[in-house]
């Protein structure tokens, strides 16, 4: 049976919790937490990062989230909380559900880069 657009975000947001940006941007000044911006490269460069954030693509997550593939990203531990954000938060919700099931258990949803920007949260790039 196909599967819509609606019901992968519903079940993404079923296991990975919204988290407000002011809790997000507090997990990162304490460094309990990889930020990771999953917007695409250009629209990084438009707009710039969360700062501290890796950039990593919705695309090539599962490459560098994965310590056996040789594409991995360091930054990404287990024992650390994951917070993903985009432009609105549905890339970010199903990029959550996807670290979820590569065995990342603290993974949230911050939502859209606008989340980030209207709590103050500090910009880099």
């Amino acid at each position: 049976m196909a599967v819509s657009v609606k019901e992968m975000l519903a079940a993404a947001e079923a296991v990975v919790p919204r988290i407000a940006a002011e809790e997000a941007i507090a997990l990162a000044k304490e460094g309990r937490a990889l930020i990771v911006d999953v917007r695409d490269a250009s629209e990084v460069a438009a707009s710039g990062k969360a700062a501290g954030a890796i950039n990593i693509p919705r695309g090539l997550l599962e490459f560098r989230a994965d310590p056996e593939s040789p594409l991995h990203e360091a930054a990404f531990d287990r024992a650390k909380t994951i917070v993903l954000y985009c432009a609105s938060g549905g890339r970010a919700a199903l990029a959550g559900k996807t670290l979820k099931e590569m065995g990342y258990a603290d993974v949230r949803n911050l939502g859209g880069f606008k989340d980030w920007l209207a709590a103050g949260g500090p910009v880099e790039g």
